[in-house]
């Protein structure tokens, strides 16, 4: 496996800044934000990581 597929599944670096609160915005917008922040870290299932291996492997 190589290692950018390693760092694929761990969602990147966490962004130290919060999102900045806006006048224009409606309130649903920050959990939202939060429901989408969770799904980006989330790991990669086995069999899709398992799948991009074997792409991986037919192109070289």
């Amino acid at each position: 496996m190589t290692s950018s597929m390693k760092d694929q599944g761990s969602g990147g670096p966490k962004s130290q800044t919060e999102p900045r609160p806006s006048k224009n915005l409606p309130g649903w917008t920050a959990g939202l934000r939060q429901l989408y922040d969770e799904v980006v870290e989330e790991d990669l299932p086995d069999s899709f990581r398992d799948l991009l291996s074997k792409l991986d492997d037919k192109d070289s």
